[in-house]
């Protein structure tokens, strides 16, 4: 006799609109290039709905140190910062592609 197949049931997790943009959000602005220059440029895509951008956009608006500025043309934003301390930690800039020129071994 056979028996039954045990089956795994994973519930699948389905994020809100709002945390997806959330998360798009907050890794342009966690990027190394943008915590190195202090500013990024959002672009609202197709599938962000009116509802998400406004809950996003007022969340920022209320964040002390951000500076938003919409631009109309392209429905983007574009947020900058300051550094908030001088202990705050700077991205170094690793050019991992410059030759670096070394007598030959031999």
């Amino acid at each position: 006799m056979a028996k039954p197949k045990k089956q795994n049931q994973q519930e699948k997790v389905v994020m809100s609109g709002v945390e997806r943009l959330g998360l798009r959000v907050s890794s342009m602005i966690n990027h190394p290039i943008a915590q190195q220059q202090r500013w990024v440029t959002i672009h609202r895509l197709d599938s962000d709905g009116d509802r998400e951008w406004d809950e996003v956009m007022g969340l920022l608006s209320e964040t002390d140190g951000i500076d938003m500025t919409f631009n109309d043309e392209d429905e983007s934003v574009t947020l900058r910062w300051e550094a908030s301390s001088e202990n705050d930690p700077q991205v170094e800039v690793h050019d991992e592609f410059l030759m670096v020129e070394e007598p030959a071994p031999f």
